[in-house]
């Protein structure tokens, strides 16, 4: 018998939700045959299968959300023994850190799949066997528990090893609504708060939409942001591009964007400026030698932010070129995770959807971003003369802990140089 585990697809993933299974019960599994799609915390990805054999049991339905290293699936001969079988305990996913009372010794020894000291069994409904042992439980499951007042001590758990799961705590509910005594008199007065507005839609977070949440919350919370802003005369750039994208297209080559030429821009003067190409984390500053920018990308559900590795050696049109695929993929849910990972320093615009400026927050652990505006025609003061010119304002976010100030002013001093006479972003 061999087990499929929910793996880690991403180096900040810590549950997956399986967004539709590509096999089923009694369909022969090949090594690299895609099993399921998994929805992570930056995408839908494809799981490949490790080993083969029949597939004899599913563990997770479609639309669950489990922690990594849960059991989801049993590959056996096609006997059908696998299934009867069912996952080993050694196999059972350590529970949240959150949710777990043991000392991080006990934690890891439970991981690598092997007990630093003797545990209570699970008892035969499913719920933790051990005096004072909270049961055991998914995130969600205990969300809803607490929102419905649901007790999981008298929950029967039905999810992979008793693990008490969302519709065993809904069930629960709807038991103990059925069976519930009249409430007292004053109980009316809270009524309103459990009763569902009709013009009131609940929606379901993503992975991607959940972890932006929490990185971003704590980002703000932790990085002293501080904000400098620069209005960028780019008439001359976008004059340049015009000129470079007739030239490229002539010779069979890619289109290139405002953004690109500032990704281009931004990779240059981070060369110059390494004092910003850092990240600050565990009260250390790490400076990075290699400049990788990761580009912000919109989706429906949520944003990712793909990374244009060692920027700074590459030309415009690779740039253009790179950036363009992966947005493509990254709108498709295909992109890798080690093509969402590792980024530097960020470039945000929204300048497409005509903002003017804005401010990023940062994405941690990196120490700045850049917002990106849209390009407007105003009426500037040139030599003593009125003369109208195309304006570009961007907005340098800083970690204060890791750059100052006057670092970031230098910084965006030479980006505007730069953008202001583009030969210079690809001399």
């Amino acid at each position: 018998m061999t087990e499929i585990h929910m793996p880690r697809l991403s180096d900040t993933m810590e549950e997956g939700v399986i967004s539709a299974w590509r096999k089923q019960v009694g369909d022969q599994i090949n090594r690299g045959d895609v099993v399921a799609d998994i929805e992570t915390d930056k995408a839908v990805m494809e799981l490949e299968a490790y080993d083969e054999g029949v597939l004899e049991k599913i563990l997770v339905g479609e639309g669950e959300t489990v922690p990594i290293g849960t059991p989801i699936g049993l590959l056996g001969d096609g006997s059908g023994s696998a299934a009867e079988a069912g996952p080993s305990t050694s196999a059972a996913p350590a529970p949240q850190a959150e949710e777990s009372g043991r000392d991080d010794t006990s934690a890891a020894s439970e991981r690598s799949g092997t007990d630093a000291a003797p545990r209570p069994e699970p008892s035969r409904d499913g719920t933790s066997a051990g005096p004072g042992q909270r049961p055991k439980a998914s995130p969600l499951a205990r969300a809803i528990a607490r929102e419905k007042g649901v007790d999981l001590s008298t929950v029967t758990g039905t999810g992979p090893g008793g693990r008490i799961i969302r519709v065993d705590v809904e069930a629960a509910a709807e038991r103990n609504q059925d069976t519930a005594s009249p409430a007292p008199s004053a109980a009316p007065a809270a009524a309103p708060a459990q009763q569902e507005d009709p013009d009131v839609e609940e929606i379901p977070l993503s992975n991607i939409r959940k972890v932006t949440a929490k990185r971003l919350t704590e980002s703000k919370q932790q990085a002293p942001h501080f904000y400098l802003t620069s209005a960028v005369d780019v008439t001359d750039l976008v004059a340049f591009r015009a000129d470079l994208n007739e030239r490229l297209q002539a010779s069979g080559g890619p289109k290139v964007s405002v953004n690109d030429l500032v990704v281009k821009a931004c990779a240059t003067a981070l060369r110059a400026n390494p004092s910003v190409n850092v990240s600050y984390r565990d009260e250390k500053l790490f400076q990075h030698k290699r400049i990788h920018l990761g580009v912000a990308v919109a989706l429906d559900s949520g944003l990712v932010v793909p990374v244009v590795r060692d920027a700074d050696r590459k030309s415009v049109s690779e740039i253009a070129v790179e950036g363009k695929e992966k947005a493509e993929r990254a709108r498709e849910g295909k992109l890798k995770p080690d093509e969402m990972t590792g980024s530097t320093f960020s470039v945000s615009n929204l300048g497409m959807f005509g903002i003017e400026e804005f401010s990023a927050v940062i994405n941690p652990p990196e120490a700045a971003i850049l917002a990106v505006g849209a390009t407007r025609e105003e009426v500037q003061v040139r030599d003593g003369e009125f003369v109208a010119r195309k304006m570009l304002r961007i907005t340098l976010s800083a970690d204060h802990r890791a750059v100052d100030g006057a670092v970031g002013a230098v910084f965006m001093q030479q980006l505007t140089s730069l953008l202001e006479d583009p030969i210079r972003i690809i001399a």
